[in-house]
């Protein structure tokens, strides 16, 4: 799929940006609750992407270092018994960061794909973009579940007049 570490970094940038439109809205529309993207609100929106990017993030940190990844572990055991832990899991993000101050959803919002991106530049290729179960995992919690979301994004600014 892809030949380079490169031409992934460049496709992910590409696919979120149109996430970034979050952050240009005031604290007040991302605090709106958008029956068109599951009740969610534009916050909700932005603690879930934030809380899988993270997960990769942590990935990354550790396959920087070695060959095996505890955190991948984890979200590899989380997706088998998906069917009886996803609502609970994205239940427990969005208490989470409901709890942060909308500054601290902004900041990890803003920072988390890039500093993932950077992380991936140092990783041996041989341990993410090789590695089928690793690139399989990093695309469900980057491009394909930016895709999974866009009509929640698209909601949520059109709800913003955006």
């Amino acid at each position: 799929m892809y030949t380079d570490g490169l031409s992934f970094l460049d496709e992910e940038r590409e696919a979120w940006r149109p996430f970034e439109a979050l952050l240009e809205l005031t604290d007040d529309q991302l605090e709106l609750p958008i029956e068109g993207a599951h009740g969610w609100r534009g916050r909700d929106l932005m603690a879930h992407l934030g809380f899988w990017l993270q997960s990769w993030l942590n990935i990354a940190q550790e396959l920087a270092v070695g060959p095996q990844s505890q955190a991948f572990d984890w979200l590899t055991q989380v997706g088998a018994d998906w069917e009886v832990q996803g609502d609970v899991i994205n239940a427990r993000i969005e208490s989470e960061w409901a709890a942060l101050p909308m500054a601290e959803v902004r900041k990890r919002f803003a920072t988390l794909p890039g500093e993932l991106r950077g992380y991936l530049t140092v990783v041996p290729e041989a341990r993410w973009l090789k590695d089928s179960a690793h690139l399989k995992s990093l695309l469900g919690n980057t491009t394909e579940h930016y895709g999974d979301h866009m009509a929640d994004l698209q909601a949520i600014l059109g709800a913003a007049g955006r």
